[in-house]
């Protein structure tokens, strides 16, 4: 009776057009997630997830009901495993939904807020900063693939208004009756005069390996010429202004600095991993924002930075790195 009521299962029947569709699914689906540590401690994580499933040429539609209760199952496991991390929860995720949907290929995607607490660099006052995860699977249903990363606020001083700014300012302290060895010492003690604006820096890492987020959010930061803070005390401010002032840094160079960042301090990091790096500037004195972005496998990067040259081709992007060893969709 139940069967009669509700009738056929139409997502299963044959659509008028029959074209295959690359993701369908839901987005926007925000959840709060409890995460219990090694210790025992449960941490509230708020998230937003995109969740999509290939539909074939052969069927109408997904099952959108089974997302959520994809959801539901893993985050109440996930909630009572001893260290569980999202790359964890995006893996799992990925293989339930390509499974339930019976698709070759699916995706989940988040982003959670977590905290990090970082100290003022004058006054040494904790403070707890809130940064952006970010983490992305794709499975087959039989294997998956990941990549994880951060979202990070800094600020960035232009080098290029910073320069003229020094030159005007040697010629006026040459027309003071100055030397030029004595304007060029006060120049490089006195930070000079430049436009800034806050960054918002992207890193991510497809790997295997465990990736560490605050070490991620470090290299994104230490990458522009300075950290933000949500509080800051006089001599905080004073530190942050005259340190960031004294270290320039173009869009172009944030880019540069955090890859060379990934590879300094990730030596263990293997080759065939995915680096992606990418920073947008909010421009303070121009109505447009500044971007750079550089994708790609970390073991082509080591070889530019030790001053080899790498054939020119196009950039390897995210999806054809997560889907290059999916067997299902692949051989589909």
């Amino acid at each position: 009776m139940t069967e009669d009521i509700l009738g056929n299962d139409m997502q299963k029947s044959i659509p008028r057009t029959r074209l295959s569709l690359s993701r369908v699914g839901v987005t926007g689906l925000k959840r709060v997630l409890r995460l219990k540590g090694s210790s025992g401690h449960e941490s509230l994580f708020f998230a937003e997830m995109n969740l999509y499933a290939f539909l074939d040429a052969s069927q109408s539609g997904v099952h959108m009901s089974r997302f959520i209760e994809n959801i539901e199952d893993i985050a109440s496991e996930i909630a009572m495993s001893p260290s569980p991390d999202f790359e964890t929860l995006t893996d799992r995720m990925a293989l339930s939904i390509a499974k339930t949907q019976g698709a070759a290929r699916a995706e989940a995607g988040i982003r959670a807020q977590y905290p990090m607490t970082r100290h003022t660099p004058a006054s040494g006052k904790a403070v707890e900063n809130l940064y952006t995860f970010i983490g992305v699977s794709v499975s087959d249903g039989v294997s998956s693939r990941r990549a994880t990363g951060v979202e990070v606020n800094g600020f960035t001083v232009c080098p290029c208004a910073r320069e003229m700014v020094a030159e005007r300012a040697r010629s006026a302290l040459l027309g003071a009756g100055y030397s030029d060895a004595q304007a060029a010492e006060i120049l490089s003690i006195m930070p000079v005069a430049s436009h800034n604006q806050r960054g918002l820096g992207t890193l991510l890492i497809g790997s295997e390996s465990r990736i560490s987020a605050d070490k991620l959010v470090r290299i994104a930061e230490d990458s522009m010429s300075s950290g933000i803070y949500g509080l800051l005390k006089r001599p905080d401010e004073l530190n942050v202004v005259w340190g960031g002032h004294m270290r320039p840094r173009f869009v172009e160079d944030v880019v540069r600095e955090m890859i060379n960042g990934v590879a300094e301090h990730m030596p263990g990091l293997e080759d065939g991993a995915f680096v992606l790096a990418r920073q947008e500037n909010f421009e303070s004195i121009h109505v447009h924002n500044a971007y750079a972005e550089r994708c790609g496998l970390l073991g082509d990067m080591r070889r530019e930075l030790h001053g080899e040259r790498v054939a020119s081709s196009a950039p390897m992007s995210l999806d054809s790195w997560l889907d290059a060893n999916l067997i299902g969709h692949n051989s589909g």
